[in-house]
């Protein structure tokens, strides 16, 4: 419609009416010199001369009002513009709080991704309303909900105004209550493409891919933090960084192979070495907080191995001396899939300790540590963690649990609880 609107105005313009002018006008005046020239009769030159400025002057009316046609119909052009650019393009504005930060966000987009965009930092971790992370609280104004799982965000805590902001679109401006992330937003969030430089599997299930970026890129990041690699279709899928970013020569992922799943099924049929992959990142809030003194408890399940292993390479490269201590999970022994390299931290990482726990070991895998929950395994070394800080990655049930449990009946403060759980496309068809 826009488009329409604006064609008459293209033949119209004040050049074209002055082309018109200057031959009218030219022809009539010259017409009069001629006849001058000529010695033509005293009486005829005045004529002349008076209709050629008659001519003029009427073609300048003309141009005036066609001028004036074109100014109205550019301002009505402008106008609808401006309404189509106002009804697609409102923006409301959030409030933080207690920072009092305030970003802008645009219909229709979630607070989340308005915040990720204005690098303000409020924790997250699925982006797809399955974990929880983003939780907060809305003390002013109106959101509305799209798809989630209820045990992210029970009925009972959105009636009390709880909110999940990866999938909560402002209504009016909004005024929340959330816990920023320091660091945060500190790096940019990159689209970049990569070549798969080595496929190694870890074990029957699990590969580790190394991706080369360009030579001209370098992707800046904190340990933990995850990478979103951008499908054909589309879609996407999250993989947590499994190596500190001091060793950045190559970034490398652990994916577990899940039969049937688009993406995995790929990574241990088809992919082969020097493919071209496409990623987003870094995103996520899971990561080392290093202002705080208190010892780390890790606990990761299955593949939620690989953002604990870059937290802790980068905290010995950091040289902490806080105190470590690593419970990772499985169901059999081989799922622990990098043992060997946590025996060695060991031996070589003062004030770390490493807790492998098995949870259905087969009498054939001879299996003699810990077993059980990893979670419970925990609990039953530190029954008190009031002093303590937990990062937790894997399985969305472990990470629940941990979360629940510690909270509850080990005296772990809330707010010292920090967790990626990885969650699968099952997960959230469930949503």
């Amino acid at each position: 419609m826009v488009r329409e609107a604006r064609q008459p105005c293209q033949g119209v313009g004040p050049v074209e009416v002055g082309d018109d002018r200057h031959r009218a006008g030219g022809a009539q005046l010259r017409a009069a010199r001629r006849l001058a020239g000529d010695g033509e009769d005293a009486k005829t030159l005045p004529h002349e001369r008076q209709k050629a400025h008659a001519d003029i002057a009427a073609t300048d009316d003309e141009q005036a009002r066609l001028a004036e046609c074109g100014r109205s119909s550019l301002r009505g052009i402008g106008n609808r513009i401006f309404n189509i650019h106002l009804r697609n393009c409102m923006t409301f504005q959030v409030t933080v709080q207690p920072s009092g930060r305030q970003f802008n966000c645009d219909e229709g987009e979630t607070v989340l991704a308005a915040a990720i965009r204005a690098g303000v930092g409020l924790p997250y971790g699925c982006k797809n309303g399955a974990c929880g992370s983003c939780k907060g609280k809305v003390l002013e104004g109106a959101i509305s909900h799209g798809k989630h799982q209820e045990k992210a965000l029970p009925a009972a805590e959105e009636a009390q105004g709880l909110s999940l902001f990866c999938c909560a679109t402002p209504q009016s401006d909004v005024v929340i209550e959330a816990r920023e992330v320091l660091g945060a937003g500190e790096f940019p969030i990159k689209k970049l493409p990569s070549r798969v430089a080595k496929l190694e599997k870890l074990s029957d299930d699990v590969m580790l891919v190394a991706l080369q970026l360009p030579a001209a890129e370098r992707l800046q990041y904190r340990a933990g933090q995850y990478i979103e690699f951008l499908l054909k279709d589309g879609k996407r899928r999250s993989y947590s960084m499994a190596n500190a970013p001091h060793l950045d020569a190559q970034i490398t992922v652990h994916v577990r192979h899940m039969p049937g799943g688009l993406f995995t099924d790929h990574v241990f049929g088809a992919m082969k070495e020097r493919d071209i992959l496409r990623f987003e990142g870094p995103l996520g809030t899971f990561f080392l907080r290093e202002e705080s003194d208190k010892p780390i408890v890790l606990l990761a399940s299955g593949t939620g191995f690989a953002p604990i292993k870059a937290i802790i390479e980068h905290a010995a490269h950091q040289k902490t001396a806080r105190p470590m201590t690593l419970y990772w999970g499985g169901r059999r022994p081989k799922d622990l899939y990098m043992h060997a390299l946590c025996e060695e931290w060991t031996r070589t990482l003062p004030n770390f300790k490493y807790v492998p726990v098995v949870s259905d070991a087969a009498p054939e895998d001879g299996w003699s540590g810990r077993t059980g929950f990893v979670h419970q395994a925990v609990m039953q070394d530190l029954p008190d963690l009031s002093g303590h800080q937990v990062y937790a990655c894997g399985a969305p049930v472990v990470v629940d649990s941990a979360q629940r449990d510690f909270v509850a009946q080990c005296g772990l403060p809330a707010a010292e609880f920090y967790a990626d759980s990885f969650t699968s496309e099952a997960d959230l068809a469930k949503a």
